[in-house]
């Protein structure tokens, strides 16, 4: 009829030109996926080169169900950047290798800043989790770290490479590494506190480090 528009085989939306254009936008937009799902392994794997993991203990556990003992494992991992940034997780599992992961990932989710003062912590502290308690003090460049265990596992992790502890009460790893923990996030930032009491930050620190630069080597 003269009024119509004539299209030709490949114009339209229904013609086979217009479907060959809409796979090749699904395509598109498939291969942008896969190319996404392949970064975010490759961008871990370097997130888990970077940082320092370690894997403190492992124990079995069981319980007992209707049918026997069911038996499992239980992780406990610390990872660190060795710059102040540390965290711990717990993870359980049928496997050791999955009790592992899971307790990493938990240790990446509650990574936090430890306040130093040069290679140490800047002033005494105790921390108290269940039955254990551990107390870390400060000490002179060259001591190193006079601690074992699961608190020179997180210290070093941590990158504090002067300090003095005492282990009080359990000897249970998972109290004693959460004990550290607890003591670690008691630490005050010089700085901060010296703000707050309107004082100089090196009234505020060990005293080997308040002769200036020969008090900091």
């Amino acid at each position: 009829m003269p009024g119509k528009e004539r299209r030709g085989p490949g114009q339209g939306t229904g013609g086979p030109g217009g479907q060959n254009r809409d796979r090749q936008g699904q395509g598109q937009g498939q291969g942008q996926g896969r190319e996404r799902q392949q970064r975010r392994p490759r961008e871990r794997e370097e997130e888990r080169d970077q940082l320092d993991e370690r894997v403190v203990h492992v124990a079995r556990t069981s319980k007992v169900l209707k049918g026997g003992r069911r038996f499992a494992f239980r992780a406990v991992v610390v990872v660190a950047d060795n710059h102040g940034q540390v965290g711990f997780g717990v993870g359980k599992a049928r496997e050791v290798p999955e009790a592992v992961r899971k307790a990493s990932e938990r240790a990446r989710g509650s990574m936090r800043r430890v306040p130093t003062a040069g290679t140490t912590i800047p002033h005494i502290v105790t921390g108290d989790f269940s039955a254990a308690r551990v107390l870390l003090r400060p000490a002179s460049p060259g001591t190193g770290v006079i601690a074992g265990g699961g608190v020179r596992a997180v210290l070093e992790a941590a990158g504090i490479r002067d300090i003095l502890t005492k282990s009080q009460g359990s000897a249970n790893m998972l109290n004693v590494v959460a004990a550290t923990f607890k003591a670690l996030g008691s630490l005050k930032d010089p700085e901060e506190e010296a703000k707050r009491r309107n004082r100089p930050v090196e009234a505020l620190t060990p005293y080997w480090l308040r002769g200036g630069k020969d008090g900091e080597q």
